[in-house]
């Protein structure tokens, strides 16, 4: 088993303060993932440590849209085999969840997310990962986030992201925590990077 990893850097209170403030949709399983998350925020001392699989851990993630706000990236996850937007776990040196979602689109995308004051929160989605050799199941308690780009960046031949423009998501399968999340996003002004 994996040592602990302790992420320091961010605040638990200030996360805690974000995730209270969310308003999410008004149905059952987007109130029952606000309040796992808010649990987890309280109850755990190591809430974005990747090897807290009980109850799990907070995650973040990004829905980046193009400057016309008419596509969003996507991310082609092999293990899971399905499209997702940009987004992970937290790392040691990460200073906010904003600044994790911002890692993990340059990662997955090589597109650079410039640092925003205070990108909205779109979306709380709590979803369970499933069993691998070196991991139990587990939750992602994921906190996503909107950010939009001043101009496309051309996906790389090694990297599986696309620009999706926002009428093909059927046709990428996408879940119904994205697709809020986009919704949302559409609706929420954000400075151009």
């Amino acid at each position: 088993m994996r040592a602990a990893v302790r992420s320091m850097s961010i605040s638990t209170p200030d996360v805690l303060e974000l995730v209270e403030a969310f308003q999410p949709v008004p149905y059952a399983w987007a109130v029952a993932s606000l309040e796992q998350t808010i649990d987890l925020l309280r109850s755990s001392p190591v809430p974005f440590d990747r090897v807290n699989y009980d109850p799990g851990h907070v995650t973040a993630s990004a829905v980046v849209l193009s400057p016309d706000g008419r596509q969003v990236v996507l991310v082609y996850h092999d293990r899971l085999e399905r499209w997702l937007q940009p987004g992970g776990h937290v790392e040691p040196g990460d200073a906010s969840l904003i600044a994790t979602a911002q890692r993990e689109v340059l990662e997955e995308t090589g597109l650079p997310v410039s640092d925003h004051p205070d990108p909205p929160l779109v979306a709380v989605d709590v979803h369970e990962i499933p069993e691998t050799r070196r991991e139990p199941a587990h939750l992602h308690h994921d906190l996503m986030f909107h950010f939009r780009i001043a101009e496309l960046g051309a996906p790389v031949d090694d990297l599986r992201w696309v620009w999706c423009p926002i009428a093909d998501l059927p046709r990428f399968s996408v879940d119904g925590a994205l697709l809020r999340g986009i919704a949302r996003a559409l609706q929420s002004p954000t400075p151009l990077d």
